[in-house]
């Protein structure tokens, strides 16, 4: 499986990326409005305008996603994508201005590099300058400093990144997917059950589901992310889109959702194509899936 989130006409992607501090920023962007929901899992989230985006409240679209590095810190990314679509005139008309609805995310990327270098209002700001209708893969926005398999020890985990892949149905109708993960455990391909990355141990690949050690875990771990579809969505059916992406995660991450993850996902309909729902919800478990691998085959 291939293809891009920007394979979805209306959705462009940007990114600040800082090397040596080895964290980032990611923007997922519609200019024009998509419908949105959440899903929040695991016990350590960092999030924002996720209630926001539950049935019963009265904002359906917004203008972007934000997935960023810097812990908690990070969340101000949001800030400087609200300044760049208020200078366009783009969010929720209140009569005397425009509020830019822009949910976020977070990863915890802390240890990895400079922790006193996070990102904030103004590489927001330059992710959504940057957007474009493509996308790389790896260590680049809010992937730079990712890493997976940190069940034994964060000295043990091996690098993770930014992924995406996009799925095609019928008439047209497209799926697509990004991913920042970091998550704790282990990263397997469902399709064939090969072990992709694990705890690097004297140069072996160790999986950590049937070992004791997870004690020993380290404190600071998510996998976030969007999967988007041109299919016609409702709020509610947007939440159920991001409620299924968890079983992409489910599928690819061993363990995934715990006591040390935050695991969050974002759905965004941009609403161009009628389409059954199953389908278009069984087809973003599969992008999920394959994004993920690709954040980490891709990572450097």
């Amino acid at each position: 499986m291939s293809g891009s989130i920007t394979d979805i006409k209306g959705i462009t992607v940007g990114h600040y990326t800082d090397k040596k501090a080895k964290t980032g920023c990611t923007a997922v962007i519609c200019q024009k409005g998509a419908v949105a929901g959440v899903d929040v899992r695991g016990s350590a989230p960092g999030t924002r305008e996720t209630d926001l985006l539950r049935g019963y409240n009265s904002v359906e679209r917004v203008q972007a996603i934000m997935l960023s590095g810097g812990s908690a810190y990070g969340l101000d990314a949001a800030s400087g994508a609200m300044q760049y679509f208020e200078e366009q005139g783009l969010g929720v008309d209140v009569g005397i201005g425009v509020v830019p609805i822009v949910p976020a995310a977070v990863i915890f990327d802390l240890g990895v590099g400079d922790p006193k270098v996070r990102p904030g209002k103004a590489e927001g700001y330059a992710a959504c300058k940057d957007a474009k209708a493509s996308t790389p893969s790896g260590s680049i926005g809010a992937g730079t400093g990712a890493t997976v398999a940190k069940a034994f020890g964060s000295r043990y985990a091996v690098n993770s990144g930014l992924g995406t892949a996009c799925i095609e149905l019928e008439n047209g109708v497209k799926v697509g997917a990004i991913a920042v993960v970091n998550a704790l455990g282990d990263i397997y391909d469902p399709a064939t059950g090969e072990l992709v990355a694990a705890a690097n141990m004297d140069g072996k690949l160790t999986p950590c589901m049937d070992s004791a050690a997870l004690g020993q875990a380290a404190f600071g771990n998510t996998t976030i992310g969007v999967v988007a579809t041109n299919a016609k969505l409702t709020r509610e059916e947007a939440n159920k889109l991001a409620s299924m992406a968890h079983d992409g995660l489910a599928m690819t991450i061993r363990p995934v959702h715990t006591s040390l993850d935050g695991d969050t996902f974002f759905a965004m309909s941009t609403g161009e194509r009628e389409c059954e729902l199953l389908p278009v919800l069984v087809a973003g478990v599969r992008a999920v899936s394959a994004a993920i691998l690709d954040a980490v085959r891709s990572a450097e």
